[in-house]
Order: C-alpha cells, then sequence, then structure tokens
C-alpha cells in the first residue's frame, strides 16, 4: 500500500479538521513520541478522524498512569497509545543481573500490565500497547534462539506474553510494530541516529505505516470493518476461462502458476473461518462458474463456502446491489476482488463506498498485496463468527422463498421463527461486545462496549440487559441482537439498542420492543424511556420507537407506559433455542 510520506502527513495538519468527527487519544512513551503524534493526526485527516491528542512528555509512563489527576486521565482519552520502545528494553535487559534474565520477559510484562491496570482503574480508555521489533544483539550468534539468557529470546518472549495478556484485559489491543519490521525490514523501521540524539526510534519514513496500524485498530474498535469480500473467478480465484478451458484446463493446484491461486484461495478460506462472507460475482453461466467448486479435486474454496453466488451476464455493479441487498450489509463493508482493471473501474465509479483495491497483474503477489492493504482488521472475534457463512447462505434460501409468496405477511409466518430473550451471560459477552462494536445502521444510541465493559455492566445491578438469538426453518441466526436498560427513579431508560440488520423487517424489532416493555413492567416499572441518538448511519432507525408504540417527547426521547401500552404483532414465537 503506498502511504503519502511524512512530510505529506505534517502538512494536513494545516487543514480543516472541523466536519471530522473527534476522537481523544492519548500517546504515552519510553521514548520520544511527538513526531508519531503528527503523523496519527495528519493520517487520521486522510481518514477522515479529527484526532485530539494527548502527547505526553518524554519517559511519563509511570507518571501519568499512577496519578488520577495526571493530563492524560483529564484529557478524556477514549484510547491511549503506550509506547515502549526495543531500545529502552535493550538498556534495562544489560542492567539486569545474570541470575535473573530468565525472568526477564515476565518481568517486564509485569510492569507493562500494571500500566494497564492503572489506565483501566481509572479511565474508560482502549489501551493500544506497542509490541517490540525483535532486534538480535548477536551476543549469542543463532544460537540466542535456543537460549534463555539471550536478548532476543527474551524479546520474542515478550512479545508473546503480552499478546497472551491482552486476552485477559479486553479493552488492550496489540499494535504489531514486530509485524510491520518483518514486513519492511529492521534498517527500514529503526533510526539509531534520531535514538541517540532525540530518543525518536522510528525512521520518520516508516510514521505513515505506524499510524496507519493505530487508525486501523481505532476503526476497528469504532465499528469502521470490512465485512464481505466479493470475488470474481476467471483469472482472480483460478487461471485461466472456465467457459472456454473447461473445468479440468483451469490453472489450479500445485504446478506452475495453479500454485498461485491456490495460495489464494487458502487466504480466502482463513477470512471466512474468520468471519469475512465470500461471494462470488462473475460474468458466466452459473452452470460453468459453478462446477469447479463442485468437481475440480485441487479447488480449496467450495461451494459451501459461499454466502451468496451471482454468475450471469449482467453489469458487475448491479450484482453487487443484488449481493448486498441480500446480506443487508452498507457497501462501505464490502470489497470486490476483480483481476479485470476494466471491471474495477466501472464498479468504483458506479459503486463509490465500495473498497476496490488494484490488484497486482501476477497473481503470485495477490496475498502479499492484500496483507499489506490490512483491509480486515478487527477488534473482536467470537466463537460464533465460523457460522456466518452459513447464517448468510441460509439468508439467500430466504430471499427465494420471499420472492415466491405473493403476501408478504404469508412469507412471515412460513419460516416458523423462534427467538429467545435471556440475561447476558459469561459465554455470549464476546458476540454483545463484537454487536455493539459492528453494528452501525440498526443502532439507538451506538455505544460502543469492550467484552470487559459488557461484563460490568452484565454484573452491574443498576442494569437490566437482554440478548436475543433467532432461528427459523432454514437455519439459526445466532445473536442478533442487544439490550442494556438502565434502573433510573422515574423509568426504565434504553441505553443500547442496536440489532443485525440481516433479520430487519422479520417481525424481530417488534418482539424486542414488546420485550423491553414486558420486562420493564415485571421489574416494576411504569415507563420505558427509549433515545435515539443521530449518526450518519443510523437514520434507518430514527422513527422505530414512534412506529412500535412509544410516544415522542419532543428532545429525541420516547415513552411507553408499561400499563397501557398496546404490544406489536410479529410472528416470532418467544422459546429456548
Amino acid at each position: 500500500m503506498l502511504l503519502p510520506a511524512f512530510t505529506e502527513l505534517k502538512r494536513n495538519l494545516k487543514k480543516d479538521f472541523s466536519s471530522l468527527p473527534v476522537i481523544k487519544l492519548g500517546i504515552i512513551g519510553d521514548c520520544a513520541t511527538q513526531h508519531i503524534a503528527v503523523a496519527l493526526r495528519g493520517w487520521g485527516y486522510e481518514k477522515g478522524i479529527n484526532f485530539d491528542i494527548f502527547d505526553s512528555d518524554y519517559n511519563q509512563i509511570d507518571a501519568q498512569t499512577m496519578d488520577p489527576a495526571s493530563e492524560l486521565y483529564s484529557h478524556g482519552c477514549a484510547y491511549v497509545a503506550v509506547i515502549n520502545c526495543t531500545d529502552k528494553l535493550f538498556m534495562r535487559f544489560c542492567e539486569t543481573p545474570l541470575d535473573s534474565r530468565k525472568d526477564f520477559a515476565q518481568t517486564v510484562c509485569e510492569s507493562i500490565t500494571a500500566a494497564w491496570s492503572r489506565i483501566s482503574a481509572n479511565s474508560k480508555s482502549r489501551i493500544i500497547q506497542f509490541n517490540f521489533p525483535v532486534w538480535d544483539d548477536r551476543i549469542f550468534g543463532d544460537f540466542g534462539a535456543k537460549t534463555v539468557d539471550s536478548f532476543a529470546y527474551q524479546t520474542r518472549k515478550l512479545n508473546f506474553l503480552l499478546a497472551e495478556k491482552s486476552g485477559e484485559y479486553k479493552n488492550v489491543f496489540i499494535c504489531d510494530i514486530e509485524g510491520i519490521q518483518s514486513r519492511v525490514g529492521e534498517s527500514a523501521l529503526r533510526d539509531n541516529k534520531m535514538f541517540c540524539i532525540a530518543k525518536m526510534p522510528f525512521r520518520t519514513d516508516i510514521l505513515p505505516l505506524i499510524a496507519k496500524s493505530i487508525t486501523d485498530i481505532v476503526l476497528s474498535a469504532e465499528g469502521k470493518i470490512k465485512k464481505c469480500v466479493v470475488l470474481d473467478l476467471d483469472n482472480t480465484l483460478w487461471g485461466g476461462v472456465v467457459g472456454d478451458d473447461g473445468t479440468d484446463g483451469i490453472q489450479i493446484g500445485e504446478l506452475g502458476t495453479g500454485h498461485a491461486f491456490t495460495h489464494f484461495q487458502l487466504w480466502l478460506k482463513e477470512l471466512k473461518n474468520r468471519g469475512i462472507i465470500l461471494c462470488v460475482c462473475s460474468k458466466n453461466n452459473e452452470e460453468n462458474a459453478k462446477d469447479p467448486f463442485i468437481n475440480h479435486p485441487e479447488m480449496v474454496l467450495r461451494l459451501e463456502d459461499i454466502s451468496v453466488f451471482v454468475a450471469n451476464w449482467q453489469d458487475k455493479a448491479s450484482n453487487i446491489r443484488y449481493i448486498r441487498d441480500v446480506l443487508n450489509i452498507g457497501m462501505d463493508s464490502m470489497v470486490f476482488l476483480d483481476d479485470n482493471p476494466f471491471e474495477r473501474e466501472v464498479v468504483r465509479s458506479l459503486i463509490p463506498d465500495i473498497t476496490v483495491p488494484d490488484l497486482p497483474e501476477n497473481p503470485e503477489e495477490y496475498v502479499d498485496f492484500l496483507r499489506a492493504e490490512g483491509l480486515f482488521g478487527t477488534a473482536s472475534y467470537s466463537k460464533e463468527d465460523h457460522m456466518r457463512t452459513d447464517q448468510y447462505r441460509a439468508e439467500a434460501e430466504r430471499v427465494s422463498l420471499q420472492s415466491k409468496c405473493a403476501d408478504y405477511d404469508d412469507y412471515l409466518k412460513s419460516l416458523e421463527m423462534v427467538a429467545e430473550a435471556k440475561a447476558f451471560d459469561a459465554y455470549h459477552f464476546p458476540r454483545i461486545a463484537q454487536l455493539t462494536q459492528r453494528s452501525n445502521q440498526f443502532n439507538l444510541r451506538t455505544v460502543r462496549y469492550t467484552e470487559q465493559e459488557i461484563e460490568d455492566i452484565a454484573k452491574d445491578d443498576k442494569y437490566i440487559t437482554v440478548y436475543f438469538t433467532l432461528k427459523d426453518k432454514f437455519g439459526d441466526h445466532g445473536l442478533i441482537s442487544a439490550v442494556i436498560m438502565e434502573k433510573r427513579e422515574e423509568c426504565l431508560f434504553v441505553n443500547t439498542y442496536l440489532m443485525s440488520c440481516r433479520v430487519l423487517k422479520r417481525g424481530m424489532e417488534e418482539f424486542i420492543i414488546n420485550t423491553m416493555v414486558e420486562t420493564a413492567r415485571d421489574a416494576g416499572y411504569k415507563k420505558v424511556v427509549g433515545e435515539y441518538i443521530k449518526t450518519p448511519k443510523n437514520a434507518m432507525v430514527a422513527d422505530i420507537y414512534e412506529k412500535l408504540g412509544f410516544t415522542p417527547n419532543g428532545d429525541n426521547t420516547f415513552t411507553a407506559d408499561t400499563d397501557s401500552f398496546k404490544f406489536n404483532k410479529t410472528h416470532i414465537q418467544k422459546g429456548d433455542i
């Protein structure tokens, strides 16, 4: 990915940020961080963010995190970047007694996680922790890779420990500086002269990439993620043209160029396993297009890996819009991959919100190119993610059934829908947090929560929590909605109400509203108050409360009287799933 140079990012600071959403971020480090702050603010402009940055003085991690009245906490940061550098780590290692070096990584890890605990205790900030680019002092030569007494061994162990511990701190994300070094090389990352002069460990040339990594984490945590890859077939997923060459003649497998396409498919399969939706959009006869997925012995991807399969002779922009409608997701969460520059440009011009990378001419470079683009970052992962393909394939069957039903009400009845409504539990904390981070359209107040925050809310008697699951005769949608209601003296206030758009207009909105009112009434409350906070993406739910029986109060809040509320009609039955 070609990023703007550091000098270009500096020039961005003179531009007008006033229309951009503000995100407050703090930077603390054991090295000089001012250039990182400049690059981050400049890159924020490129991505449509006004980073309001508190950049602490040099080597102030302990001072800023230990004092509850520090500038870091006063700034009200949504995110705190903690920047520890390998140069300082090496100095600390050299000062460690020889008989204690086997425990060096563990000791440093404990000091870093202690800072995480202090930040978490004094703020609601999400923490972005830099890991350590490994550089080998060569004191042991290659033997250093196996002895616990070497600096390289302890640095690698420390990175592993930080990754492991971050799983226990749900508000901590790792900024993988070691991963950046593995891609660009140590000499491209480190600047020994600048560290000696100004304690700045990174070359200015690499700062845009570091700023991108931080911003990617923030964007993922803010719900701006990619959910779907739409794939061309001929010369994209395999070599050759299946309509001309036949299934036996396409290039796929271990020999020659075929290996590049196999490698690409393996990478795509891992995306699918992680929860990214794979779809096909090909100018082809459907029977020809599907045949390799069914009959070619060396195909990695099979039909069951594809959520929506479209192969016809219509223009690709129209077919992509159809795929979007089936999936019910935003165009800005979709990526279109096609080897043909003409097709890419047509889609890009007709659908400005979709991401259309310019794939390299050589298929051998596809995976490395897409890795460098970094399009598929996430701030969460739940056990339900691997079910996503099956859920969306079932959705395509529902769309097909709907087209055959003359009456929408009859269609809803025919789905045989059953919903479950239960209080948040530990098993579902990851999925509920993920839903708050990813839901943008059907999200009444758009409050994002980490897994730890969801756990805290579930345990706090101040709140009543309900998650909802849905299944029908085609399959299980899984957990599709979460509601958090805050106990107040005069009412039960709906702090959070969000829902996956893939179950929109099935009667689930009515079912959830009915459950809210019923829950409030059972808890002894006479009123339920909901609020709508407008965002650029949630206009679709601006009037949802009023449509479903709440009375507007004139200030973007709505009230339902639990005694007189008329429950909404729905074809969803309540039961255990």
